[in-house]
């Protein structure tokens, strides 16, 4: 059975995710330990909190990271079983490339935690916005482009549709699609991402993602901006850097991994979001989760 691993990206977080993981599996309870090392304090902030204070970018990300892969190490070592492909949304990339064997996790650590500084610092708080839009991907990108500073940001299901820019245009361009029958629901985001004014933080990034390490992944992991699977190591610096400015093509990505022939879906992680999309994209697809012990330890395919 051809298992594709999927990550999610921001808002899944919670505290205490992954700390039963830690203290029932050696891989998870390793990932755990490596926080500590590579960003002393960020282990103690997953387990105990503050929610505000982990909810912030730059704590966010390289906690959902080591979430997500120490869930992934736990099934792995569990099961025994290795997925066909992998994808991750946003930052879950990042995830996917350390389950795939193409990065490190403590690079992924430090790659994660620069990132959610440059994307947090590249827009004055209140510049920017975000809103989701209910209906079709067509009119939301018709509406985008005839407007300057807006653009769609996640292509999350086939009448979901996330768009990204300065405040006033994201109005704007919500105020437009509700004239043309559409719904746009405005997101608390702490900044715009996935857009053009991510362009200092791409930049920011980039000479870090140059001087990292990559390596072939193990399995092919569909990239963000392209929906399309790569194993090339020197491609890998150049996909992440435009993934910062781009749009997360979620339903084209999903589509793909069907058409490659993946038979279960798994989220792996906390939350449930991702095999929520999966369902409103591909209705009959199989679906699993992945997030705590209880679920490493009871499951079956």
């Amino acid at each position: 059975m051809k298992i594709a691993a999927l990550f999610p990206g921001q808002g899944s977080h919670a505290v205490g995710m992954g700390a039963d993981l830690a203290a029932a599996f050696p891989e998870a309870g390793e990932v755990y330990s490596q926080i500590d090392t590579v960003l002393p304090g960020l282990r103690t902030l997953i387990e105990t909190g503050p929610l505000d204070e982990l909810t912030l970018t730059a704590n966010q990300q390289p906690a959902l990271v080591s979430a997500s892969v120490a869930a992934y190490r736990a099934w792995r070592a569990h099961t025994g079983l290795t997925p066909a492909f992998a994808a991750g949304h946003s930052l879950g990339e990042y995830s996917a490339l350390v389950a795939a064997d193409a990065l490190s996790l403590g690079d992924a650590l430090r790659l994660t935690r620069r990132r959610g500084e440059l994307m947090q610092a590249a827009v004055p708080v209140g510049e920017g916005a975000m809103s989701a839009v209910m209906g079709d991907p067509a009119t939301v990108q018709a509406v985008c482009a005839a407007l300057d500073g807006v653009q769609p940001a996640n292509f999350n299901a086939p009448t979901q549709t996330v768009i990204s820019g300065t405040r006033a245009a994201v109005e704007a361009a919500g105020t437009e699609l509700k004239a043309r029958g559409l719904k746009a629901i405005p997101l608390k985001v702490s900044a715009p991402f996935h857009c053009a004014l991510m362009d200092s933080a791409a930049q920011g990034l980039a000479p870090q993602l140059q001087t990292t390490r990559f390596a072939p992944p193990a399995f092919p992991v569909y990239a963000n901006v392209t929906a399309q699977p790569n194993t090339d190591a020197a491609a890998l610096p150049g996909l992440l850097t435009a993934q910062i400015t781009g749009a997360v093509r979620w339903v084209e990505t999903i589509q793909a991994l069907a058409e490659a022939g993946a038979e279960v879906f798994i989220e792996f992680g906390p939350g449930t979001v991702l095999t929520g999309l999966v369902r409103r994209i591909l209705p009959e697809a199989r679906t699993l989760n992945v997030g705590t012990a209880e679920q490493v330890q009871a499951f079956a395919l």
